[in-house]
């Protein structure tokens, strides 16, 4: 039987998990703060891999922010599995920390962009046809080694080849998909579900502008800064949004939250492009009343565990 351990003052103790180069939170996530503690919630932020840490004295241990995992993956899932309390849960982590999930959605007929494998040590050479690639890691955060080429450009090609080779070389598999031209224009929508009372409820949506420029040359940073502004989210979208949620193993009233990343496809009709149920920035800073609708998701968690 798990034991739940709360302050002496009978507070919940919850904490809001980052890495060590965001150890105050990723600016969006510090508005939760005060709602919390309006519900008479403190939170604390803590680091994933801090040794000194002892996740068991929390009743809820919330991922946030631990955007430093994706080299360590196997080292992140492991902690995931240590952590009693963790929203989303361990299973849900290790599913969705490997973006080859996206096979299993588009299986279960989920639009998706299409998409192919190339795993380590597989020679790999770009389609024949021109048109623009996205390069990938099927491991990944924040946008990190990503790489838009064209391939009409024979040094596009080449340094395709050479991202490829990089990430096999790290022992990565690399996602291969194609350009969506519509990023251009209308970007990209992302959908955010908090929890409420019956399982996950729609809360706000937000549009990314496009964000990759060209080919990937190495490391630059934890993630790559994004053009965000508010937006209202399409019947259709929400359509594709619910499709994607019901597909997801186990359910989403073990959820605290997920956010849809979709993209017009050629035809025009919303694609998926990532489901982010892991360490997705929740945008909670564009929406009126998103903040508070987190911090009561936090504590629907909370009274279920308590």
């Amino acid at each position: 039987m798990t034991t739940h351990h709360t302050s002496t003052r009978g507070e919940p103790r919850v904490a809001l998990v980052t890495c060590a180069e965001l150890v105050d939170l990723d600016p969006d996530d510090r508005l939760v703060l005060a709602p919390l503690a309006a519900r008479g919630i403190p939170a604390e932020t803590a680091v994933w891999d801090d040794p000194d840490v002892d996740w068991s004295s929390y009743d809820l241990v919330v991922l946030r922010s631990p955007w430093d995992y994706a080299l360590r993956r196997d080292e992140f899932v492991a902690w995931a599995a240590s952590v009693a309390a963790l929203v989303n849960p361990a299973d849900v982590v290790r599913w969705n920390t490997d973006k080859r999930y996206l096979a299993e959605l588009s299986a279960a007929g989920v639009p998706t962009v299409p998409t192919s494998w190339v795993e380590p040590g597989e020679s790999w050479q770009p389609p024949a046809e021109t048109g623009e690639y996205v390069l990938k890691p099927a491991i990944s955060a924040g946008s990190q080694d990503t790489g838009r080429y064209d391939l009409a450009d024979p040094e596009h090609r080449d340094l395709a080849v050479a991202h490829v080779r990089r990430l096999s070389d790290a022992g990565r598999v690399t996602m291969v998909q194609p350009y969506l031209r519509a990023v251009d224009t209308e970007g990209e929508t992302a959908l955010l579900f908090l929890a409420g009372p019956d399982g996950l409820t729609f809360s706000h949506a937000i549009r990314k502008g496009p964000m990759l420029t060209g080919p990937d040359l190495g490391p630059d940073g934890l993630y790559k800064a994004e053009e965000i502004t508010a937006r209202t989210a399409r019947p259709d979208q929400l359509a594709v949004a619910e499709k994607t949620l019901a597909a997801v193993p186990g359910g989403t009233r073990q959820l605290l939250y997920a956010r849809v990343d979709l993209i017009p496809g050629p035809d025009g009709e919303p694609v998926l492009v990532e489901l982010e149920l892991t360490e997705p920035s929740l945008f909670i800073g564009y929406a009126d009343g998103a903040p508070d609708r987190l911090a009561a998701a936090i504590a629907t968690h909370l009274a279920r565990r308590t």
